[in-house]
């Protein structure tokens, strides 16, 4: 049964096409380091795939480091843009399909990974059994979903709720207006809470606690892709971290360990 929705899938076609390829600039580390800080890197010399890769941000860092990498997205937008920055690249390989046809054979993979993409589908848990279901024995893999603010206080997890309520207005816009209220979210939420927690933390102030902390160090065009994604998409399912054990339990990964930073909540398990 596929698991897709159609509407989501066109809102990121569309984001993507309007987004475009990452800038000819240096490739920006720091996110891959964020949610690789757990994974264990020697896996990366073996053949793997990116599950969702949408314009390769993540990938560009990966690829360098990796052997081979299949990149799998159903956005076309999305793998034009994702092939563009990586042409140069010798080990990559690129498919455009969705989760549960991933075009690669069952236990076939050294490593995988899927980051900000699962939340975004009807069935997160099938579509994670159907990633695992691509790795060897022992390969690991790793995931990031959206998590329900389970290790925030009360009143952050008020604040979400208002920002939802805003998600699903938003979400159901024709796409001009709906990218254009998503960057003027980034604009007014995103850039000055996260450049405020930037300032905090030169003056030695903690500061996670406040809301997009984990922006701090990212570009503008990283705000304004996450603002639309997160405001812009109908579809999104939330988990707490023992919802993530369980889910990646069942779907046939042990030695779960989860990063103890943001993003939230970014986990690695092994196939059995």
């Amino acid at each position: 049964m596929p698991n897709l929705d159609e509407d989501t899938a066109e809102g990121f076609d569309r984001i993507w096409k309007r987004i475009g390829e990452p800038g000819p600039e240096p490739v920006d580390d720091r996110p891959f380091e964020s949610f690789f800080s757990i994974f264990p890197l020697d896996a990366l010399a073996g053949e793997g795939f990116d599950l969702g890769c949408g314009n390769g941000r993540i990938a560009r860092s990966v690829a360098p480091r990796a052997g081979f990498l299949h990149c799998i997205d159903p956005s076309q937008a999305g793998l034009a843009a994702a092939k563009a920055a990586m042409d140069h690249l010798g080990n990559v390989d690129f498919h455009r399909a969705p989760v549960h046809s991933i075009p690669l054979a069952d236990g076939s993979q050294d490593f995988g990974y899927s980051l900000g993409v699962l939340h975004h589908i009807p069935d997160p848990a099938a579509g994670l059994r159907s990633c695992v279901a691509k790795l060897k024995r022992g390969a690991p893999f790793l995931l990031y979903v959206y998590y329900c603010f389970d290790n925030r206080p009360r009143w952050f997890r008020l604040v979400w709720r208002g920002s939802d309520l805003a998600r699903r207005v938003i979400s159901r816009m024709p796409f001009g207006l709906r990218a254009a209220v998503s960057t003027m979210i980034a604009a007014t939420a995103y850039w000055p809470l996260s450049r405020a927690v930037r300032v905090l933390r030169r003056l030695g102030v903690q500061a996670d606690n406040i809301p997009l902390a984990f922006y701090a160090d990212h570009d503008w065009a990283t705000l304004r892709a996450d603002a639309l994604d997160r405001f812009g998409t109908a579809v999104e399912h939330r988990f707490s971290k023992s919802e993530v054990e369980a889910m990646m339990t069942a779907a046939g990964l042990r030695d779960i360990r989860f990063s103890e930073g943001p993003p939230y909540w970014t986990t690695v398990g092994f196939k059995v």
